[in-house]
């Protein structure tokens, strides 16, 4: 049976969070399609074309504003430059000439998806965080398709009919670490801060290494510092005497999910969904700062399935990740998934939207 051939863009992201899921769902809809032709269309600047490149696929840039703060001249800046990137957008689509388009989430997925309504080409976005962005709760009134990775996440955009799938995660890490079995190696705790790092994780959690040494304690550790911090977290463990494996960024994420009992993080949906779908205990650290605070709730749908605590990075400190480090190491029971982890982990998400994007494709 011949397969059909598509040309798709994926829009917006930015960071890792955002574009590691698209790019997930590309390899399926390559799996669906005799030839696939795909565009990733992200904002200039940012680490977004650096990742898309290094992954092999075409990418182009527009210039856009993020909606940030409240104030009246934000407001106008990005309203006074959407024209712009809404042309510059048009010209991405006449040249790629796609059959369907993918937003998501970020502020350049904004202006490509308009685009692509006004010459008629089917769109679609996904929203990863139960608390939608404002760039995916306006797509969301005009897109022919919205998927989602949380049920309640329907109702904040208007959109009943919208597509649960879940956040999709990377292949490689459904295939290379088995969810179900404990590493057998020393109690390792894998320590991330996002892509782009967080000085008060890295910090608090040398303070906390600091202290489960002082206890005779000392468990191996991987800690993921984002590059800005590198230098600083990695003279703060040398001056203290701590060991561990400082890094800017981790390359092998397989590699280091299977070799971790313990994961300190950050709450975006990717990190969610792979640490429910790989069933990794955690302790969640929500970035404060996070558009409408999405990802205290995130934190909180992993922390419903026992298998996750959050900790507020206000009433974060090295003595309270100490105790809880210490906790996870001393007590089996502590940080279960019970089996409403499965609401959660949707190893098909990928698949799923794939499937959905050949469908708007054949229209």
């Amino acid at each position: 049976m011949e397969r059909p051939q598509i040309s798709i863009i994926v829009a917006g992201g930015g960071t890792g969070g955002h574009l590691f899921p698209a790019i997930s769902v590309v390899k399926e809809v390559e799996k669906r399609s005799d030839q696939c032709r795909v565009l990733f269309i992200v904002g200039k600047g940012g680490r977004g074309a650096e990742i898309i490149e290094r992954h092999g696929y075409q990418v182009s840039t527009v210039d856009v504003e993020g909606m940030k703060g409240r104030g009246w001249k934000k407001i106008v800046s990005v309203l006074f430059r959407l024209p712009k990137s809404i042309a510059q957008s048009m010209g991405h689509i006449r040249t790629f000439d796609p059959d369907v388009v993918l937003g998501v989430g970020g502020y350049s997925a904004g202006p490509v998806c308009i685009a692509a309504r006004i010459r008629g080409i089917p769109t679609a976005i996904h929203e990863q965080n139960t608390i939608p962005g404002f760039t995916n709760r306006m797509l969301a009134k005009i897109v022919n398709k919205v998927f989602v990775s949380f049920d309640q996440t329907r109702e904040l955009l208007n959109r009943p009919e919208a597509i649960v799938t879940g956040t999709p995660i990377r292949q490689e890490l459904i295939d290379s670490v088995d969810a179900h079995k404990t590493p057998q190696s020393k109690f390792t705790v894998l320590v991330m801060g996002g892509s782009q790092g967080a000085m008060a994780i890295n910090k608090a959690f040398a303070d906390a290494l600091h202290l489960l040494k002082s206890r005779g304690k000392s468990p191996a550790v991987i800690h993921q510092t984002g590059q800005q911090d590198f230098q600083r977290t990695l003279e703060d463990y040398k001056a203290r005497g701590l060991e561990g494996e400082v890094i800017p960024f981790i390359e092998d994420m397989a590699e280091a999910y299977s070799a971790a009992h313990l994961v300190i993080c950050r709450a975006g949906a990717s990190t969610i969904f792979e640490l429910a779908a790989l069933r990794k205990p955690a302790i969640l650290i929500p970035y404060p700062f996070a558009a409408n605070r999405h990802q205290d709730l995130n934190a909180q749908a992993l922390a419903d399935t026992g298998g996750a605590v959050v900790v507020f990075e206000k009433d974060m400190d090295g003595e309270r990740l100490a105790s809880l480090v210490e906790r996870a190491m001393d007590d089996k029971e502590f940080l279960l998934y019970t089996e409403a982890v499965e609401g959660l982990a949707r190893p098909r998400a990928a698949a799923d939207i794939a499937d959905q994007l050949m469908e708007l494709a054949a229209r």
